[in-house]
């Protein structure tokens, strides 16, 4: 391979801000796996975020991106998978399994598609340096004859269509809006760009905590809710705490630790129990070598936390602790008090609706 912007590439990022800036370019917020394509001839190159070949987890992207990327050609873009017209972030993480036949199996039963919106190079030009405005024209001129699974992601510079898909494309599985200034040349590994996303808070159940790497103190703060029938389903983490405030939560939690037989989450270490409940995880291809285990505590605090969006019955990133809420009662806290997404069809969110 011999491209003038060569791999490994680290994504241009993009900074949290709480709304959407004017005189820039819009995009919508993709929620899947961030990724920069090499490809020069028949060789493809897959890198992640942090650098990390993709290659080898999407072989049906490898022949789709021979046959719609021009021949030499560096593309940022977000890989997805879709399901039932909505992004679908638990069957795109499946996708990355040791097995390559798990992998070819999942190739053809949930195929994943390429959704660009930067290019950093083609033929022999580096456009590192190339304002963003004009890379828009060089990419909508890259992928003019391109064909799903690769798709050219929608873009505006009018901050009221950007306001009108943050509030309507939530629906098909995005979290937001991105804002990218024009004159923005590509700065690898760097936030220079803004995102705006979505925030909701919820009332949670404190039932456990995972120690912090540095010692006996709060790492995060294990969350749940009532379904329907009663049980308590884990629905993710918050963790974001001072060092001081770590301290000081374990010391607060203390009166409430309690042994695993007297817990509603007693089976998390027996795989065959996740398969009927949301309990909090095992060790796993995902965790590695990290540290799963966790202290139960008596599911009697409630907490408010804040929230973006929520995948399937779990959020999909980690929450921000807001305060806690001694006037909630936990059996209060179920999925019920979740604000319901009006559902949208991804494809006219490609389409630009």
């Amino acid at each position: 391979m011999d491209l003038p912007v060569m791999p490994p590439v680290k994504p241009m990022l993009a900074k949290s801000v709480s709304t959407i800036p004017p005189g820039m370019q819009y995009e919508a917020k993709w929620d899947g796996y961030r990724a920069i394509v090499h490809r020069d001839g028949d060789e493809v190159v897959i890198g992640s975020r942090t650098g990390k070949p993709l290659t080898r987890y999407f072989p049906e992207l490898v022949t789709a991106f021979r046959d719609s990327l021009p021949p030499r050609c560096v593309i940022d873009g977000e890989i997805v998978v879709a399901h039932e017209g909505r992004l679908d972030f638990d069957r795109l993480s499946e996708r990355i399994h040791p097995a390559d036949s798990r992998v070819r199996l999942l190739a053809e039963q949930t195929p994943a598609s390429l959704i660009a919106f930067d290019i950093l190079a083609v033929n022999d030009d580096s456009l590192l340096s190339t304002p963003q405005a004009d890379r828009r024209s060089v990419l909508e001129a890259a992928l003019a004859d391109a064909a799903p699974p690769v798709h050219l992601a929608p873009a505006t510079t009018d901050p009221e269509v950007a306001r009108q898909w943050f509030e309507r494309y939530e629906g098909a599985g995005l979290d937001g809006v991105v804002a990218k200034p024009l004159d923005l040349p590509y700065r690898p590994d760097t936030r220079v760009m803004f995102k705006i996303k979505h925030e909701r808070t919820a009332d949670c159940v404190v039932a456990g905590y995972r120690t912090h790497k540095s010692g006996p103190v709060v790492g995060s703060l294990l969350l749940g809710l009532y379904d329907s029938g009663g049980f308590l389903q884990h629905v993710g983490v918050c963790a974001a705490f001072p060092m001081k405030r770590r301290a000081e939560l374990a010391e607060e939690l203390e009166p409430l630790r309690t042994a695993f037989a007297d817990h509603p989450w007693a089976a998390w270490a027996d795989a065959a129990a996740h398969e009927g409940a949301r309990l909090p995880g095992t060790q796993n291809r995902w965790s590695g070598r990290k540290d799963q285990s966790w202290v139960p505590l008596r599911p009697e605090r409630v907490c408010e936390v804040a929230y973006d969006h929520m995948e399937g019955d779990r959020f999909r990133h980690t929450t921000q602790f807001r305060r806690w809420r001694p006037d909630r009662t936990p059996s209060g806290c179920t999925y019920g008090q979740l604000e319901e997404v009006v559902r949208y069809d991804l494809a006219e969110v490609l389409s630009g609706g």
